[in-house]
């Protein structure tokens, strides 16, 4: 790491990397970028862009690869090795950071630069590495920089120890099931891959179900047993709350150092705080967003149970919800989607599905490499070429669920689309899809194609900066921002021109049987009560845990979560949280606190978006052009909601998004 890899793209040789080579090379890149930075705050000339703000761009590379590649490799593949380092690495690179915003004469010279004249890139650059630094406590006097140094340190050890005790309690809330029969409405090939997964955690027999991150657990869909089904749904919704790796109190402690934090930094509450750097105006509008769609979601979400109910011939529990929801469209709209996994291999949906919606749009090819070092074997790597030949990046692919990776799904970057570092990118998607048992193929399910869209959406959003900063590159963009590419690319997984050229039988070869899409779209809005309710319930959690004031510190987490979410219309006993305070790691490891109500906010930019490819002809190549041009390629270099009305040529409506979600009056 302490010199740039000679491989293409700067590839990390990862085949060469131990975890101390990462300890070393983060210690020795703090030392060097604080030098750097030292020598830029202590120049005598008269600071000039140039010799200011651009030099602090080019400073750090060595922290910044081993970072980025440390980043990468930890969450997807966390030995036992990494695992042990991984606190000594978050307080270094914390610590840095405070090291770096809170330097007095650093800040001065940034301060004295007179930046009126300039425009474009160069002028979003000094704004937003200002506000940077001023939100980071750069004016702060030095008692409270002391304070504030000593709360961030607190914070991200818990973060920290939050990360590893979530994975610890994913791995131990495995449900083992000793008999096949307690499997019922399983494949044999998901059996099979079960089995493996049994034998994989120890087990001398039966089969084990791992748990995907959210509430809601893939399998719950299939199980023809109540009792097995309660026996998963418990152990997803139970995890944190126990035993060496109970992770509830460390998120409360995370909430409560927070609301301290943002007093120290002049703020009512922690979500004041990161409201400042987002598109939404401020904390009342969220609340007012969220509040006003709850009563329409839970009425949905309370219609659908008394529909189930007919079928269940009892009040509905919640773990059975799924599995009679997905009986209501048999019925209903005689549509199996666990049938569907059939038509669904992966190797098929990606290449013929996700890659050609990209090379449809956007006049993307790709050619699969065998030619890097990869921290796992089940990693792939693809080069990326524009349409004139050209090589943009590289894509790499990481999808299959193991122990040692992080539950959920999500996009990072080993290198980024730079101009002024002549750098190129290397983007990557990681999934947690079950690994097939050997010499099947890897079905997914329906849920897990829009995800590959969606997750590819983010790929996209870096592949294609065209920024010259790094800091103002690609996904660096407000947090309820960077949601919207990836939710705009969904709108790809079943369109007619693309699903045709993936689903097809994985057995027969027949292709996805006529009227399939009409049917999927005839039941979109069915679910959708429960779907938006999960969803608001968990974006409600996260607020509330975000805006308590200073000194305010919650005692018994559980508690909490039912009397926050009860006060505000919902109805977590029927419908819970898609994640719960114990596994919510987009809030307390993920950099989403009061940042989970983004998904909505940018669905309504999305929404509003598919309106428009829908009104302008679709997959079409100049329909594509236009969105990379005026959207995706610009990051942010600058206000990312000016980006979308240059686009869209208006500002965007929420209409779209209520017909969507079932929301709209009279619907």
């Amino acid at each position: 790491m302490l010199e740039p890899s000679t491989l293409p793209f700067e590839f990390p040789d990862y085949s060469a990397l131990e975890a101390a080579h990462y300890l070393d090379a983060i210690g020795q890149g703090v030392d060097q970028h604080l030098e750097e930075l030292g020598a830029i705050a202590q120049n005598t000339d008269a600071p000039t862009f140039e010799n200011t703000f651009v030099a602090v761009e080019r400073c750090g590379q060595l922290l910044r690869r081993t970072v980025m590649a440390y980043w990468t490799v930890f969450s997807a593949h966390a030995t036992d090795e990494l695992r042990e380092i991984d606190p000594e690495i978050q307080s270094l690179v914390s610590g840095h950071q405070d090291a770096i915003h809170l330097d007095e004469a650093l800040f001065a010279r940034l301060s004295a630069l007179d930046a009126r004249a300039l425009t474009g890139e160069d002028a979003r650059l000094v704004s937003e590495t200002l506000r940077t630094f001023r939100a980071a406590g750069a004016e702060l006097d030095e008692k409270r920089k002391q304070e504030l140094r000593a709360l961030n340190s607190q914070i991200t050890d818990l973060s920290s120890e939050y990360s590893r005790k979530l994975l610890g309690t994913m791995n131990d809330a495995a449900v083992h099931y000793s008999d096949a029969a307690e499997l019922d409405g399983l494949s044999d090939g998901q059996l099979a891959s079960a089995s493996d997964a049994a034998r994989a955690a120890g087990h001398t027999q039966g089969y084990l179900l791992s748990l995907v991150l959210p509430t809601g657990q893939p399998m719950l869909e299939c199980l023809e047993l109540s009792e097995s089904r309660r026996r998963l749904f418990e152990a997803s919704v139970n995890r944190g709350q126990e035993g060496a790796n109970r992770t509830l109190d460390l998120g409360a402690q995370m909430a409560s150092l927070r609301s301290k934090r943002a007093a120290l930094l002049g703020f009512d509450t922690h979500a004041d705080v990161v409201l400042q750097d987002a598109t939404a105006p401020g904390l009342e509008a969220v609340k007012a967003r969220l509040a006003g769609l709850v009563p329409a979601a839970v009425a949905n979400a309370r219609a659908e149970a008394a529909e189930l109910e007919k079928i269940s011939g009892a009040p509905i529990q919640p773990w059975d919800w799924t599995y009679y929801s997905a009986a209501v469209a048999r019925e209903r709209y005689t549509l199996d989607r666990a049938a569907l996994r059939e038509y669904f291999e992966l190797d098929a949906v990606l290449v013929r599905g996700v890659f050609s919606a990209a090379s449809r749009l956007y006049g993307l090819g790709f050619t699969e490499r065998f030619d890097f070092p990869l921290y796992h074997p089940d990693v792939r790597t693809w080069e990326v070429f524009n349409e004139d030949g050209s090589s943009l990046g590289l894509f790499v692919g990481d999808f299959f669920a193991r122990p040692t990776k992080a539950g959920g799904a999500w996009m990072n970057s080993i290198r980024e689309s730079a101009s002024l570092l002549e750098e190129r990118p290397v983007v990557t998607n990681t999934l947690n899809i079950p690994k097939p048992a050997q010499g099947e193929p890897a079905l997914v399910s329906l849920d897990e194609v829009n995800t590959l869209f969606h997750e590819f959406g983010h790929a996209l959003h870096g592949l294609f900066s065209a920024a010259i900063y790094p800091s103002l590159s690609g996904t660096a963009v407000p947090r309820d921002f960077v949601e919207y590419p990836s939710q705009v690319n969904e709108m790809w997984a079943l369109h007619p021109e693309v699903l045709p050229g993936y689903a097809a039988h994985t057995v027969t070869g027949e292709p996805l049987p006529a009227g399939t899409v009409d049917t999927l779209d005839a039941a979109a809005l069915w679910g959708e009560g429960f779907a938006t309710t999960e969803y608001l319930t968990a974006a409600v959690l996260d607020l509330s845990w975000h805006s308590l004031v200073d000194g305010e510190m919650v005692s018994d987490p559980l508690a909490f979560e039912q009397r926050v979410l009860t006060d505000a219309g919902l109805i977590p006993d029927l419908v819970p949280s898609r994640y719960r305070t114990g596994y919510f790691k987009h809030i307390f490891d993920g950099g989403y606190s009061a940042g989970y109500y983004s998904y909505i906010w940018s669905e309504v930019l999305d929404a509003d978006t598919v309106q428009w490819f829908t009104e302008n002809g679709g997959l079409k190549r100049e329909n594509g052009e236009r969105f990379r041009d005026e959207l995706l390629s610009r990051g942010n270099t600058r206000d990312p909601l000016e980006s979308y009305e240059i686009f869209r040529g208006r500002p965007a409506r929420i209409e779209p998004l209520l017909a969507r979600r079932g929301l709209a009056k009279g619907k």
